[in-house]
């Protein structure tokens, strides 16, 4: 059977189906939860730059950021677009379904959306890219998310 996605209308989403039904027969509270922290994920500050907060806030930022800065010649664009960079791939590696490429962009661009509104709505006077490029790649490894700061307040 054909796996797709189409819209944010939900018009057409997983095998036929639409959004709504597909949450009536395979959503959970716990998994909402869950993806609700993923698609509206906290940031924090640290050293003038913004990073997805993992849980630990700014302690476990710390020492990446310190290593990061050393081998970037502390550019700091660059320490933010390592450090919040996330391979789509990556997010689910248990999943029993076979990811497509048509799923990975799905996510991807999902995702851009989203962070990008949050990243505005959290920093508004802080100039925020968000990368997802979605060109054709062999490798569905290749396909990842990060953003950063081509400007810096401080």
């Amino acid at each position: 059977m054909k796996k797709s996605v189409q819209n944010a209308a939900g018009q057409e989403f997983i095998h036929g189906m639409s959004i709504g039904d597909w949450l009536e027969i395979n959503g959970d509270y716990e998994h909402c939860i869950a993806y609700g922290h993923l698609l509206w994920p906290r940031f924090v500050e640290y050293e003038d730059c913004v990073f997805v907060d993992h849980g630990n806030g700014t302690a476990s930022i710390s020492d990446n950021y310190k290593g990061f800065m050393t081998q970037t010649n502390g550019n700091k664009t660059a320490v933010e677009a390592v450090m919040n960079h996330r391979h789509i791939l990556d997010l689910f590696p248990n999943t029993k379904q076979e990811p497509t490429r048509e799923l990975i962009l799905g996510v991807g661009r999902l995702l851009k959306d989203i962070w990008q509104t949050k990243l505005d709505q959290d920093f508004p006077k802080r100039k925020i890219t968000i990368s997802f490029p979605d060109d054709h790649a062999d490798d569905l490894l290749a396909y990842e998310i990060t953003f950063f700061q081509e400007e810096h307040l401080r």
